[in-house]
């Protein structure tokens, strides 16, 4: 059985800077990645991030994953890296199995943080089967990491940040965007995106859903409607749209499924996307040894993402008695940084969903 100081299970923005901070303060780590690359959904942001320095402001999501991973690599004397290697379950004797390649190993470490992030939601409606009906992530993927059109012209189904900056990467791609449309009467995402989508003179539509994707082999169009106060279809609303893609961002839910296997205490809050792990405020969920970071917690940017995997990884490393004399003070920044990124009107439903989960109110 192998042992290590501290395992992590996921390789995105969160278990990137848990990895960091656990080993900067001399915890071994074993960072654990089930796809064949480091960064998650960092490899397909190639838009400049918001924040502050710390939370690498105007640096391309890209770049930042390549940057936390050669840190990483820099430290190859406390951090291993699998790609590859997808965790399969999370047992009460703390011992975590993964399969690495077509090789099944039992792992034992001393602190675990589970940094899975999320998948997407999707959408009921007539023919959402058919080809050319794509989650954003995927549109992404292809687009940002395989250079792929994922066709001509687009419905985009969900006006929150991810659909924002999706459809204006399409836009920069070639991809004429005929409409977004959202269910909620008021834009979901920063006003700042949604103004560079109406300078290109695409229409940003509120209150409205789409109820049928039609096509014989693939989507040749889509038929929307408005929604009244109660979110129920306007009858003699419906508009159709000549579209050979329908992309759909409603959302995303935590991936929490090792979690409910440790027996952590979950609870279901809307404001976080879903279940999501009760927790302290160094993210310790009820099961002692597991800590947690990233969308796991409750879906957010990236940037609040990095900042909890930095505070998770210097918590479990601390637990260990893995101690800096800066210490204290980095996990008050961490806490300020989050505080900083929750702010204003944007975070206000992200604070009360935490209100609602944490151990030490």
């Amino acid at each position: 059985m192998r042992e290590v100081d501290i395992a992590i299970v996921g390789g995105g923005p969160a278990g990137l800077m848990a990895a960091d901070a656990a080993a900067t303060n001399g915890a071994s780590v074993l960072l654990l990645e089930r796809d064949g690359h480091l960064g998650g959904q960092l490899v397909k942001q190639t838009h400049k991030f918001f924040g502050s320095e710390k939370q690498y402001a105007s640096v391309r999501g890209v770049k930042i994953a390549t940057i936390l991973e050669e840190k990483l690599q820099g430290m190859s004397d406390l951090v291993e890296i699998w790609t590859d290697a997808t965790a399969l379950g999370l047992y009460e004797d703390g011992v975590l199995t993964v399969e690495k390649g077509k090789e099944f190993v039992k792992i034992k470490p001393k602190r675990i943080i589970v940094a899975t992030g999320a998948s997407e939601k999707f959408l009921t409606f007539v023919n959402n089967d058919l080809p050319g009906i794509y989650g954003a992530g995927a549109v992404q993927t292809l687009m940002n990491v395989n250079g792929v059109r994922p066709g001509q012209r687009v419905l985009m189904v969900g006006a929150g940040n991810i659909g924002l900056i999706v459809s204006y990467q399409l836009l920069q791609a070639g991809v004429e965007v005929a409409a977004i449309i959202d269910a909620a009467p008021t834009i979901g995402g920063y006003l700042v995106h949604a103004s560079k989508i109406r300078r290109a003179g695409v229409p940003i539509i509120t209150s409205h859903t789409v109820t049928r994707a039609y096509g014989k082999e693939a989507v040749e169009g889509a038929t929307i409607v408005a929604l009244d106060e109660k979110w129920q279809p306007l009858p003699g609303t419906e508009q159709e749209l000549d579209v050979d893609v329908i992309c759909i961002s409603v959302g995303l839910s935590p991936l929490a499924e090792l979690l409910w296997q440790a027996g952590c205490e979950m609870r279901y809050v809307p404001q976080l996307g879903g279940h999501v792990p009760v927790r302290d405020h160094h993210l310790k969920t009820t099961v002692d040894e597991v800590y947690i970071a990233g969308d796991l917690t409750g879906i957010e940017e990236a940037s609040s993402a990095m900042v909890e995997g930095r505070l998770a990884g210097l918590a479990a490393a601390s637990s260990l008695g893995f101690k800096s004399d800066s210490l204290e003070a980095d996990i008050l920044d961490c806490k300020e940084q989050l505080k900083s990124l929750r702010s204003g009107p944007v975070g206000d439903h992200i604070n009360q969903g935490m209100a609602q989960v944490m151990l030490d109110k």
